[in-house]
């Protein structure tokens, strides 16, 4: 089977300094990613590079059978390939349904000066992606006025909008209050099973890797060093070491 995402021989380096050392990476589809490591491991360098962020030094990235090496960032956002960040990038002056508008009327080209945005979109795909993120009731609240659970949850609804196959989270559960990490995550996973969408998060919190990650990888000083299951991976003695701390 054809992996959705192949990495082969993935280099970054900055002049005499490397901090992307060769990756080679296969990711099935369904897959749930964790990707765990300490500040400056590479996490979001590799991240960076597989959505068009950064260019590599060397090597190839695949996506759906189509290579996407050093393409820009819309570019791979219209292959599918979708991203959130670790700081929600919302629209603070509008409301949570208006951002949904303007994510899926960028997907469908319906943008203009004189058209009214409710016009260009599907009210029913608007109302039932508020549903499955759990933000239905907070549909005419304001952006800025969200707590950050609720912007995370918003940011993933609207890289969902957009359609992707494969979904790429910066710490999905940072800022977030420890009784809502939970929760949070069961919301984003079930949201990406009803699409049928594959992810990558990004992630420090031990607890939310191994409940919601079918496999982990983990970096170290520009390399994987372990990959696999996560009760394989998060027992390696490097990585409790380096990367847990244990």
């Amino acid at each position: 089977m054809t992996a959705l995402l192949q990495v082969r021989g993935l280099t970054l380096s900055f002049g005499a300094v490397v901090v992307a050392s060769g990756y080679d990476f296969d990711l099935q589809a369904d897959e749930r990613l964790a990707v765990i490591g300490a500040n400056g491991a590479g996490k979001t360098t590799f991240i960076n590079m597989v959505t068009g962020y950064l260019k590599p030094t060397a090597g190839t990235i695949a996506f759906d059978g189509q290579d996407i090496t050093g393409r820009n960032p819309r570019q791979i956002v219209r292959l599918g390939i979708g991203r959130s960040f670790q700081l929600p990038q919302l629209f603070l002056e509008h409301t949570v349904r208006e951002s949904i508008e303007l994510a899926v009327a960028a997907r469908e080209g319906r943008l203009g000066l004189f058209r009214r945005m409710s016009d260009s979109v599907s009210r029913e795909e608007i109302d039932h992606t508020l549903e499955v993120v759990g933000l239905g009731a907070r549909a005419n609240a304001l952006c800025g006025s969200l707590p950050e659970g609720h912007r995370k949850l918003l940011d993933i609804a609207m890289a969902l909008v957009l359609r992707p196959k494969l979904l790429i989270m910066d710490e999905p559960t940072s800022g977030v209050a420890a009784d809502e990490k939970h929760p949070l995550m069961a919301t984003i996973m079930n949201a990406l099973a009803e699409r049928k969408v594959t992810s990558i998060f990004v992630e420090h919190d031990v607890d939310i890797v191994e409940q919601y990650a079918t496999r982990v990888a983990a970096w170290i000083s520009g390399r994987i060093a372990a990959d696999g299951p996560p009760g394989v991976v998060m027992n390696d003695p490097e990585v409790r070491s380096v990367v847990l701390g244990h």
